[in-house]
């Protein structure tokens, strides 16, 4: 399995799908899967049974994962889409880059 270029609490832009070109957090990513769960991107309606958070029960609207292939990483400089490079700092660890403007991915 090759490495992931997300991280949660990345801003990423959405390619492809029902919210392509809408920008948002990424929550979570499912690693095994090769998905990530982006803030406010690809929501369901999922209904629920009433429970203490929610008394009256009903349906819900909760973010659903997108693939990662769907992604790209926003540029922290130009805020436009990015690639995602890695390289190795001067302490001797591996540094996320940006393509574009080749600024460091924090």
């Amino acid at each position: 399995m090759s490495k992931l270029h997300i991280k949660k609490g990345d801003t990423v832009l959405v390619n492809a799908g029902e919210d392509k070109g809408k920008t948002g957090r990424v929550l979570k990513v499912l690693v095994k899967k090769g998905r990530a769960i982006v803030e406010g991107m690809n929501l369901v309606s999922k209904s629920t049974k009433p429970n203490a958070k929610n008394p009256q029960g009903g349906i819900v609207k909760q973010e659903a994962s997108i693939h990662i292939s769907n992604l790209n990483l926003v540029d922290p400089k130009t805020g436009k889409a990015t690639r995602v490079g890695r390289k190795e700092s001067s302490d001797g660890t591996l540094v996320r880059y940006s393509k574009k403007s080749g600024e460091e991915i924090k």
